[in-house]
């Protein structure tokens, strides 16, 4: 089916449109008041709906009512509203053509020149845990169509999604009108908001990102789309490199890094955002207090303790060559103990869920160092992507861990509680390495780390280089099997006692042979870690 064509030789020229009427139906009221009070101070007249009209009146501002525009009332517990001719023929007549304007005439029907509307609040809604029928009466209908009607005919309406373009009126009605660059911009708003709002109501159907929400595994169906939209935040310095441009942009109702509030320091910059939400990754596959240090997307140390200011100093000691001018991420409130911890050691990035007011304070003494408060409803994405040649990857976030009740004892003695403990920490640890990855622990916190290489063996050698002396009597996670004993066999010279490894391998019992002579005991957990 195709759209009607138009003579292009019948439109009239149009630049400055003078706003005499406005359609306002919105759901964030922010400013509502102060723009409905300019607009009668103009001149204007205000037609609106439901809520949105009410605050309006509450406020001794004169507004007219949709119903009695249209002549029906609104109906099926507000599901109709604006859906009707004498709204949305009054939002889609052209003015540039005579036919039009004439059409309205005979049916009597005014048109608008401005229309603020921004919709039910769906993403918010089901941010919140709701589901079921009350989410689906937070999908937007009416809302929508104003919006994209008014968007299409931006040659004569200036239509406005957010109380931040309201400046944009605000100076439109001093000097006569909208400009024709004005609205198209708008409309580029607009269509990028009912587009968002759309992908997310899509996301939440498909079960965000999987088609079939029953299914289960790996094996599910995938959507047949996949939709990102993001808005810009910021434009940075740089991306990975000077000559690399780079910007965030956001998406709607993320609740992540990206949301984050600076507290203090010099701007973001690319690298610094890519560690941090490695290191937040890192800290946060932990429910006792946990701090991660990363440097290039790799952690430089892991623990967990009683409190954040432990474990920091416990991450530390890992590698405190590689941690200078690292990314620390805490999954806990930063004290003031944690807060004197960190401050001597050169650090670029700091995120925490919140700190405390004299922890801060001392943060910010230091001028250059980045201190980031996530939102107050931070939450781990359920996904992940990654853009390739072409297309996108996408994949569920690796967030399972067997249990360790799930681990099969392939040799050596059972573990006792610490070296449960310990085993059950580098394997989670060891999730935020870049493969080939070993990890060795030791009391809850790392004390080498091999990543990165492209073979296990120069991993196994880099993490017990790195732990030194600390490798006696310490335990190994390994994120994939060992193809070969060699690898097991540098870790047990080196005086690891337990290893934990997914298995997996046409080779497994050669390792286990290894391990079983050395008297070192290995665990198998049927599940693997790449992290690439």
């Amino acid at each position: 089916m195709s759209g009607p064509t138009i003579d292009p030789s019948l439109y009239r020229p149009r630049d400055i449109v003078k706003i005499r009427r406005a359609l306002v139906s919105v759901s964030d009221k922010t400013q509502l008041i102060e723009l409905a009070t300019a607009l009668v101070a103009a001149g204007v007249e205000i037609v609106s709906t439901g809520s949105t009209g009410v605050a309006i009146a509450g406020a001794g501002i004169r507004v007219t009512q949709v119903a009695d525009v249209t002549g029906y009332p609104e109906s099926l517990d507000g599901r109709v509203r604006t859906l009707h001719p004498a709204i949305h023929s009054g939002l889609l007549a052209d003015l540039r053509l005579e036919s039009h304007e004439q059409e309205l005439a005979v049916q009597g029907i005014e048109p608008f020149e401005l229309v603020v509307s921004n919709l039910y609040p769906f993403v918010e809604t089901i941010a919140a845990g709701v589901t079921g029928d009350a989410a689906i009466e937070q999908i937007d209908i009416g809302g929508p169509a104003m919006v994209r009607a008014s968007a299409k005919n931006h040659a004569n309406v200036a239509v406005v999604t957010s109380p931040v373009s309201y400046p944009i009126i605000y100076k439109a009605l001093k000097l006569g009108g909208t400009t024709l660059a004005q609205r198209r911009r708008l409309a580029t708003e607009a269509f990028q908001h009912t587009a968002a709002y759309d992908t997310a109501v899509a996301d939440w159907f498909v079960g965000n990102p999987w088609s079939d929400a029953e299914a289960e595994g790996p094996h599910r169906d995938a959507p047949a789309t996949f939709d990102l939209h993001a808005n810009l935040s910021t434009t940075l310095r740089y991306g990975e490199n000077s000559h690399q441009a780079a910007a965030l942009y956001t998406r709607q109702g993320g609740r992540g890094i990206a949301q984050s509030i600076q507290l203090g320091g010099k701007e973001m910059s690319y690298n610094n955002y890519v560690d941090a939400d490695a290191a937040l990754r890192a800290a946060y596959d932990f429910s006792e207090p946990a701090v991660a240090i990363i440097k290039h997307a790799n952690p430089c140390g892991i623990a967990v303790a009683d409190t954040i200011e432990l474990a920091h100093q416990r991450a530390h000691a890992c590698d405190p060559v590689s941690a200078y001018g690292g990314v620390i991420a805490a999954n806990g409130t930063i004290t003031l103990a944690a807060a004197q911890s960190i401050k001597p050691i050169f650090t670029e990035v700091v995120i925490a869920p919140a700190y405390e007011p004299a922890a801060l304070a001392l943060l910010q003494t230091k001028k250059d160092l980045r201190i980031l408060q996530l939102p107050a409803d931070f939450a781990r994405e359920t996904s992940e992507f990654k853009q390739l040649s072409g297309g996108v990857l996408i994949q569920d976030a690796d967030a399972h861990f067997a249990p360790f009740d799930s681990w099969t004892l392939v040799t050596g003695s059972p573990a006792d509680a610490a070296t449960r403990a310990d085993l059950e920490f580098a394997w989670r640890a060891c999730r935020a390495v870049k493969s080939n990855a070993i990890l060795l622990a030791n009391d809850g916190a790392s004390v080498g780390v091999g990543m990165g290489q492209v073979n296990r063996v120069d991993s196994c050698n880099l993490a017990v280089n790195r732990a030194g002396e600390r490798a006696v009597g310490s335990v190994a996670a390994s994120d994939a099997f060992f193809p070969f004993a060699d690898g097991a066999e540098i870790l047990i010279a080196a005086g690891v006692r337990a290893i934990v490894q997914p298995g997996g391998s046409i080779r497994d019992q050669l390792v286990i042979d290894a391990c079983a002579a050395a008297g070192v005991t290995m665990y198998l957990t049927g599940e693997r870690h790449f992290f690439h």
